[in-house]
């Protein structure tokens, strides 16, 4: 079974999607499909199809989700069960005491993956290898389809998990651009990063990180712009000035700093922790 999170919901038995139109068994699917090969508790399935006014015939109702999710997945494995698979849909999506569990079988979980390259990236920014990072960081973040679980109508435990999802790719994402600053890869970076801080107007890290790229293309008038605008939007929307971080950053444009070029020690201070490249004017 492979599954599919990042983006719509994707859940594939023997080939076959088992993905259910209606809106309650789909939501069942999604979050098993969040905890592959881990049980779900029969509370959590509640809790997120009904919030705090379950029904009634609450068990009833949810073993016939589970019935229909069954039965997508035994039109999908047809007649000729595999040895592993002994009790056909049954061995897939297990009943457990106090809850129920979705076998993968060992197939492809893409938040599973997501993962491991991750950290692939992260270990190999750790050990320096820059390009190596980016290429890891770009491979994860090439899992995505959309936002997660873009099709399914969330309850209060999916959205606590869409959100989280959505937070990691944000940092990959992060990651990955202060990487490639870093490569000296600022011209192609402007043009991702106007739309990303169009679409996070308020997020500090991709503003500073465009003012960078704008600067390092040598269009310093436009990076200063964007500090105007970031500081019109938080006093418009919070009351609030930039950061000092990004008062500094500012600064540093304002007076051509060499701590921009982020070459040499300057590279190595910056990565040495978190912060990216506005870690290096604070002096490492």
């Amino acid at each position: 079974m492979d599954i599919s999170v990042l983006g719509p919901c994707r859940v594939v038995q023997s080939g076959v999607s088992v993905v259910p139109t209606a809106v309650k068994p789909r939501k069942v699917l999604a979050l098993l499909a969040l905890y592959p090969d881990q049980v779900v508790s029969v509370a959590s399935l509640v809790e997120e199809l009904w919030g705090e006014s379950p029904p009634r015939s609450v068990q009833t109702t949810l073993q016939t989700y589970v019935l229909q999710l069954r039965n997508l997945i035994a039109a999908a494995l047809g007649d000729r069960l595999p040895a592993d698979l002994p009790n056909g849909a049954k061995s897939v999506l297990i009943t457990e005491s106090g809850g129920y569990l979705l076998d993968t079988q060992g197939g492809m979980v893409d938040v599973s993956e997501f993962e491991r390259l991750s950290g692939a990236g992260h270990r190999a920014l750790e050990a320096g290898d820059f390009v190596g990072a980016s290429a890891s960081f770009r491979r994860a973040l090439e899992l995505w389809r959309g936002p997660a679980l873009v099709d399914v109508q969330c309850g209060p435990l999916l959205e606590i998990e869409a959100t989280r999802l959505e937070e990691s790719r944000l940092g990959i994402l992060n990651q990955r651009i202060e990487v490639d600053l870093s490569l000296g890869r600022h011209h192609e970076l402007v043009g991702e990063l106007s739309g990303l801080a169009a679409q996070h107007p308020l997020h500090e890290g991709i503003q500073a990180q465009l003012m960078l790229a704008l600067y390092r293309s040598g269009r310093r008038g436009n990076a200063l712009e964007v500090y105007q605008r970031l500081r019109g939007v938080l006093s418009r929307e919070l009351g609030l000035d930039p950061s000092p971080d990004l008062q500094r950053l500012q600064c540093a444009v304002l007076d051509s700093a060499v701590e921009l070029e982020l070459t040499g020690a300057a590279r190595e201070a910056a990565f040495s922790g978190s912060g990216g490249p506005l870690r290096a004017l604070r002096g490492g």
